[in-house]
């Protein structure tokens, strides 16, 4: 028994299924090796689709969670809201160059028709003059430089001249000098009210100059002098006159010559008024 254990192992085996057995180890070691790297790759794969399908569902939840507590709104911000909706008052835009007879024509209006006469340099003037206006040095400036006052300053002032009249009941206004620029024009119509039209004064620039300077004699305007009106001029063309090309593809200009007696051009600017409130 001794003799025979001996020529056994342990488990049974004889020194021959051994040495087989170790013949074979490095055949199976390999394949061991190979399955080892295997698994640890598939392993690997599987942690990376674990961990992205973890970061997945965790954003998901945070989405769900965020949009629970801060809820997108379906409508769009509101517009800004018009001081006056359509309908509620008439506005006629005055334009044409420096000295053209906006003034001559509107105080006609307002005498004969009833309209209210708001003129933007007017209005300005009046600010700048007040006592304790945060922008008289500003409107200044740029009237003495022939340049146009920031639209916010001017738009502000028509805004609340316009609420005073029609507080007393008037209706019907007359928009002198103003718009000057296309920032004006739209911002007017968004904030304040749509314009019905706009009474354009077509005149030549030596006839302006001629009234101009004859006004400054007895005017007190810092602009009514020969370097303040060339300015005045050139920022008009540059800057007013695309205003009247935009209103004129809207149908909504009528042009007037007013290098003409006072009264004949009035005639017209009636006929005109007349046949638009029709």
């Amino acid at each position: 028994m001794l003799r025979l254990s001996a020529t056994k192992n342990a488990f049974g085996m004889s020194r021959a299924m051994v040495s087989r057995r170790i013949a074979r180890k490095p055949m199976n070691l390999t394949h061991a090796s190979y399955s080892t790297r295997s698994s640890n790759q598939g392993n690997s794969k599987g942690k990376i689709i674990v961990g992205l399908g973890a970061l997945v569902a965790g954003t998901t939840l945070f989405n769900i969670f965020y949009e629970k507590e801060n809820p997108k709104s379906s409508i769009d911000p509101p517009l800004v809201k018009r001081s006056f909706p359509d309908g509620a008052i008439s506005v006629i835009f005055v334009l044409g160059g420096p000295g053209s007879g906006k003034g001559t024509q509107c105080a006609k209006l307002v005498k004969e028709q009833g309209f209210v006469h708001l003129s933007a340099g007017d209005l300005l003037r009046e600010e700048q003059k007040r006592e304790g206006s945060q922008y008289g040095e500003l409107i200044a400036s740029y009237i003495k430089d022939g340049k146009i006052v920031p639209q916010e300053v001017t738009i502000s002032l028509l805004d609340r001249a316009i609420k005073e009249n029609y507080n007393k009941g008037q209706k019907r206004f007359l928009v002198d000098g103003f718009p000057r620029k296309m920032d004006q024009a739209l911002t007017f119509e968004e904030q304040i009210a749509n314009s019905k039209f706009t009474l354009f004064f077509e005149c030549p620039e030596e006839v302006m100059l001629r009234r101009l300077l004859e006004r400054g004699k007895t005017s007190g305007r810092a602009d009514d002098n020969i370097e303040s009106i060339r300015k005045r001029f050139a920022t008009f063309i540059d800057t007013s006159m695309p205003v009247i090309d935009y209103f004129e593809k809207l149908g909504k200009v009528v042009k007037i010559r007013c290098d003409q007696p006072v009264d004949e051009v009035y005639a017209k600017v009636k006929q005109s008024i007349a046949s638009r409130s029709a």
